[in-house]
């Protein structure tokens, strides 16, 4: 049932307040206004994770990071309304602002089947928006914001064309269901498996008493019936049981994919370079494809959730709302295009602004895989061949040490002949960075505290290209169809390395790593962690279903040859 409006510190707060879609399912939101009545703008959230979970109670690891990090987040909120990936009411609101959030459908108080990022779930959230943008308290403009799924929604939703959506900020949200939410390369990942096991069929609608409770109303979070297990695994779809069936792509990952062509209104894409393994390479590819006319993409570091409340975050989020949800002449509309945070060891950025993505000036440079010293070096090396054991070992070719800093930004891609024991291999690549004594330099990434400069994968019977997507520097892969190796016969595969940032300092070393396993570091233990954290954090591939050892354990040789293209594609970028 709905409450009635109360209000707390200058907001006035609405529980439950029903929203009827298409199909006559009613979804639950909470919204969040000012208590002087007028017409405001609306910024708009639905997701799968309980409205009503604060993010402390939820989070707690991720709560205390970020507020030891970035005390400024405290400031001026007591975070009684803080929930995790979506706006605090309490920096919105005042600013003139209603804030909607809404429990997708299945979850949290919203009752019906779960089966997330659907083409019925983008329905739905169209109606939220043409709800929200027709209520007495709206100026009839409404935004989307959040990170992650309420990001990558926000693409699905947009290319829908809702009348009432005015702008989008899509804050590390994935773009491509196959190639960036499921299958790296064409290998499962383990992500969506933990995932919807700790952060969805935990707040699924019907969970109730046995759920979490809202710290603010005493309620479940989950909804206020309680449903037998049975009864819940019926009311919900097994995404990561549905990716494991699916090995290439096709109408069940078309579905979860938006057609960015069609997305007209402007939109920020706000990347992360730490965000291996789901988000870095959406923003970008969504950046590009999207058909607005008015589109900006920022590039950061640091954690998952720290770069969207901090004062920076909030002040990129605002600048942008108030232009198009507010009319406000701040100066937004005179921001060059892209905006990038060029990193630097030691969590060191610097920020800079570029007119296109990739950097116009690139010097796209060939580094050649030379067998006889595991070096990398602009003329080809000798002929001759290496093998490795693909759960066990890898192979690494390092560039060696120059007397200056070299930069590194964009996408990055490596081209190798290979050939395997068996039918198939999987390739893991990875870009890691060496400090003159030999030690690794890692960074913070998204989801986890340790991550390398940059990750690729490819499953070697998925080598096809998409002829019409790829470039040089980003190769695409059509992954429609399966293409075993013939064991001990090489083939010439074409791996994408997702978009990364690295200035390279005097001295240090960049290595390039091919093997058969997920990069792996001596990791770092965090209290209350949701996984183990050893440089992926949750994004491994390492299901025994998908990746049976007597296809993908046999030996793999990289060859090489002066007629051979074997190569690591980086993205040079010259001094000033």
């Amino acid at each position: 049932m709905r409450d009635q409006p109360v209000e707390v510190d200058g907001i006035t707060v609405e529980r439950d307040v029903p929203i009827h879609v298409g199909d006559g399912t009613v979804l639950r939101a909470d919204v969040f206004r000012p208590t002087e009545p007028g017409d405001y703008p609306v910024i708009l959230a639905m997701g799968p994770y309980g409205m009503g979970l604060h993010l402390a109670d939820g989070y707690p690891a991720n709560w205390r990071r970020m507020h030891e990090s970035y005390p400024e987040v405290a400031h001026g909120s007591t975070g009684r309304y803080q929930n995790w990936e979506v706006a605090d009411p309490e920096k919105w609101v005042p600013d003139g602002y209603v804030c909607v959030r809404v429990d997708s459908r299945g979850s949290g108080r919203s009752p019906g089947f779960l089966d997330v990022l659907t083409a019925l779930q983008a329905r739905d959230l169209y109606d939220c928006i043409e709800w929200a943008g027709q209520q007495e308290w709206s100026n009839g403009k409404v935004g989307l914001l959040g990170i992650s799924y309420f990001a990558a929604n926000q693409w699905q939703v947009a290319a829908l064309r809702p009348p009432h959506l005015a702008a989008i900020c899509v804050w590390e949200g994935f773009a491509d269901h196959y190639r960036e939410g499921a299958r790296h390369g064409g290998i499962a990942c383990e992500f969506v498996k933990g995932a919807q096991a700790r952060q969805m069929f935990t707040v699924q609608y019907g969970m109730g008493s046995r759920g979490p409770t809202d710290r603010n109303t005493g309620r479940p979070v989950a909804g206020d019936v309680d449903l037998d297990d049975d009864v819940l695994r019926q009311n919900r779809r097994d995404l990561y049981a549905e990716l494991l069936a699916r090995p290439v792509n096709g109408a069940f990952y078309q579905e979860r994919t938006a057609d960015l062509s069609r997305i007209e209104v402007p939109l920020l894409s706000a990347g992360n370079w730490g965000g291996m393994g789901l988000h870095t390479r959406g923003n970008v590819e969504g950046f590009l494809a999207a058909g607005s006319e008015l589109k900006w993409l920022e590039m950061h570091g640091d954690t998952h959730f720290s770069p969207f409340y901090n004062d920076r975050g909030l002040g990129l989020q605002k600048q942008f709302f108030g232009t198009f949800l507010k009319g406000e002449q701040n100066g937004w509309l005179d921001r060059p295009p892209v905006e990038l945070l060029v990193r630097h060891p030691g969590e060191r950025f610097e920020p800079r602004f570029e007119q296109e993505w990739p950097i116009a000036r690139t010097e796209w440079t060939a580094f050649h895989l030379c067998p006889e010293t595991r070096e990398l070096r602009t003329s080809p090396g000798a002929s001759g061949t290496l093998s490795y054991q693909p759960e066990h070992e890898d192979l690494r070719f390092r560039l060696p040490p120059a007397d200056h800093d070299r930069e590194f930004t964009g996408p990055a891609a490596a081209k190798l002949r290979i050939s395997s024991a068996t039918t198939d291999a999987d390739l893991f690549l990875s870009l890691r960075l060496y400090d003159p004594q030999g030690t690794e330099v890692t960074f913070i990434g998204s989801n986890d505290p340790k991550v390398p400069v940059g990750l690729g994968w490819l499953r070697a019977s998925h080598r096809r290209l998409d002829t019409d997507r790829s470039e040089p520097y980003r190769p695409v892969h059509s992954h429609d169809s399966i293409e075993p190796l013939v064991p001990g016969e090489p083939v010439d595969v074409d791996v994408e390395i997702w978009p990364t940032s690295i200035v390279v300092p005097a001295g240090h070393v960049l290595e390039l790593g091919i093997g058969g396993r997920d990069y792996s570091n001596q990791g770092t233990r965090i209290e209350n962690a949701m996984y183990p954290t050893t440089g992926v954090g949750p994004f491994i591939h390492t299901d025994p279903q998908d990746r049976p050892a007597e296809i993908f354990g046999g030996t793999v040789t990289l060859h090489f040859a002066p007629d051979v293209q074997s190569y690591l594609l980086l993205p040079a970028i010259p001094a000033p």
